[in-house]
């Protein structure tokens, strides 16, 4: 929807001898004709999807990546974790599923958000009379669409290549809900706030990507959670990924993998508690730092 859509009609000049009443009467009219923020909400994020399949680069990009290097670690590390029953392949199909909603959500926003703030297309969009709100919950349709998509694609891989089992009760598949649902939330929230810190659309790419990649390695993704130093496993147990890798490790491994954990269990409660306090201190800071300019811009 462009501006020109979402303006209301120009008010027509009143007959002479109306008073001011019937003037403002038509106004709020016009405004009440005004679509709200989630139906402009709706329609935004229709087109951010429209958007995102229409090019092709970014979707072959998006979808198998992880599943290039799914394919890669599982190959490389294939043996069977000890006293576990479980294989590295299959711990690391839960792995790239959790790097995969982050990956969707906040390296997508973080990037996008800052060329399109860049490219003045956010401060365009402020001038119209869109509810900021709306475009917020465009982004998140997206979030929500690619990350779902995504996690089925994995899934499917997983589960037909290295044997991964779905959840076999309602209680995992809740907790897959709820892992999901608190997980791309706050790295959305995450990604929207890191989106200020570019100074240029140029170089919103490493911003973004760098500390995503660092966390990759210090979160259980690339190296197995067993084998990674202690310092690391506690700095990154500060940030959402390890607990949204550890959460889906509780869903799709069996019990007995609880043992890698450095807890030696899944910390269920623990992993929500995490991933909601992520939830509210990204809304937080996202409430504090994002610009609909440049810090350069008049």
């Amino acid at each position: 929807m462009t501006a020109a859509d979402a303006a209301p009609p120009a008010a027509q000049p009143e007959p002479d001898g109306a008073d001011g009443a019937g003037t403002a009467g038509g106004t709020g009219s016009d405004r009440e004709r005004l679509p709200g923020a989630w139906q402009l909400g709706l329609l935004r994020g229709a087109m951010e999807i429209r958007l995102f399949f229409r090019q092709r680069e970014q979707v072959v990009f998006t979808f198998a990546f992880p599943i290039v290097f799914l394919f890669l670690f599982a190959s490389i590390f294939s043996d069977t974790m000890k006293n576990t029953g479980t294989t590295a392949s299959q711990y690391y199909v839960t792995s790239m599923i959790a790097s995969g909603i982050m990956s969707t959500s906040f390296q997508s926003l973080g990037i996008s958000i800052a060329i399109e703030r860049d490219e003045k297309v956010l401060r365009r969009l402020r001038g119209t009379p869109m509810p900021p709100a709306a475009y917020f919950l465009g982004k998140i349709w997206l979030v929500l669409v690619t990350g779902v998509l995504e996690t089925a694609v994995l899934l499917a891989f997983g589960t037909t290549v290295y044997g991964v089992d779905l959840p076999s009760t309602a209680g995992r598949w809740l907790t897959f809900g709820w892992v999901f649902v608190l997980g791309i939330t706050g790295c959305a929230l995450l990604g929207i706030a890191i989106s200020s810190v570019p100074r240029s659309g140029r170089s919103a790419t490493s911003v973004v990507v760098l500390p995503f990649l660092v966390l990759q390695f210090i979160s259980g993704v690339y190296i197995l959670i067993d084998t990674i130093p202690n310092w690391m496993l506690t700095v990154g147990s500060f940030f959402p990924l390890k607990w949204l890798c550890q959460g889906l490790r509780s869903v799709f491994l069996p019990q007995a993998a609880a043992a890698l954990e450095p807890a030696g269990a899944w910390e269920s409660g623990r992993t929500a508690l995490v991933l909601g306090a992520w939830c509210l201190g990204g809304l937080l800071l996202c409430l504090l730092t994002f610009r609909w300019k440049n810090r350069g811009d008049a």
